[in-house]
């Protein structure tokens, strides 16, 4: 039965492989505006940011863009966990302090540390509990521990 279920895993991979099995999306996260010509997709933070980053200016039109963040459509924001702040949704998890309370890295959704970015308790307050990795061994303490002077490689 080892032999039947290595050969079933090794058809499946295979299968992937050659796209003959659909795969799972790389990610359901759905922080893009669609421009009118259905083919430009521009970062959620990147609406509303007075830079028209569609070619008809759509991504910057009143409607959308005037009352923040109540005009937007819900998947482009972000609530922090203090009911005052908001983030552009394509901030959450990206490692920063968007929220200044690192509710915007915090949850299932966000993975604990990129493999460029080293785990620790940061001293910056701009960071969570990662920092990026080409902080490690620069001479300035970025982990309460030190440990990305004396750990950490970049």
């Amino acid at each position: 039965s080892a032999v039947a279920l290595l050969i079933l895993a090794a058809t499946v991979g295979l299968a992937v492989a050659l796209g003959l099995w659909p795969r799972a999306p790389a990610s359901n996260n759905r922080t893009g505006f669609l421009c009118d010509d259905r083919a430009t997709c521009i970062p959620a933070s990147q609406v509303c940011d007075r830079a028209s980053n569609c070619r008809n200016g759509e991504d910057e039109q009143e409607q959308l863009c005037g009352d923040l963040p109540h005009s937007l459509p819900g998947y482009l924001v972000f609530r922090c966990s203090n009911p005052k702040y908001w983030v552009y949704a394509d901030k959450r998890c990206d490692g920063m302090n968007d929220c200044g309370d690192c509710s915007d890295e915090m949850g299932t959704a966000c993975p604990l540390c990129r493999s460029d970015w080293w785990s620790c308790s940061p001293v910056l307050y701009e960071y969570c509990s990662c920092i990026p990795r080409r902080l490690c061994r620069d001479g300035i303490q970025h982990c309460l521990d030190w440990s990305d002077e004396y750990v950490c490689t970049p």
